[in-house]
């Protein structure tokens, strides 16, 4: 590690993100991947876009290799204060009503399609049987 100690603060980290002066967040170490920006495999987007925020998931995500992460340690310049990253909010969906309406219509349609024939043929055996008695 160049500066073994070093402990650094997201907003810090967050200051170096140009092309000229690029630093990253991954496991709770700051990486300065300046020189490795035009090596990247995945282009020097990838890294400018993962600055300034805790870019660990981004990385494990891409599954690097074994080689990938020994490279790491000869950009380590610190480690990050834990405290300065925000914590990650889970997303909790809307209460939802307990019943499907799409189900419901549907049902509907089909008792419908049940009782209106059924209904037909009472009224049709109603009216012959009024119609004889008359």
């Amino acid at each position: 590690m160049g500066a073994a100690g070093k402990v650094f603060t997201l907003a810090e980290v967050s200051e170096h993100h140009t092309p000229q002066d690029c630093w990253l967040v991954i496991n709770g170490k700051v990486y300065d991947v300046t020189k490795f920006l035009e090596d990247h495999p995945g282009g020097d987007d990838v890294l400018l876009s993962a600055t300034g925020k805790d870019a660990t998931d981004d990385f494990e995500d891409v599954g690097h290799s074994s080689s990938a992460r020994s490279m790491m340690d000869e950009y380590c310049v610190g480690e990050i204060d834990a405290k300065t990253i925000p914590t990650k909010v889970t997303y909790t969906p809307p209460k939802q009503p307990h019943y499907n309406p799409d189900k419901t219509s549907e049902f509907i349609i089909k008792l419908l399609q049940f009782l209106v024939p059924l209904a037909i043929l009472g009224l049709a055996v109603g009216i012959r049987f009024y119609t004889k008695s008359a």
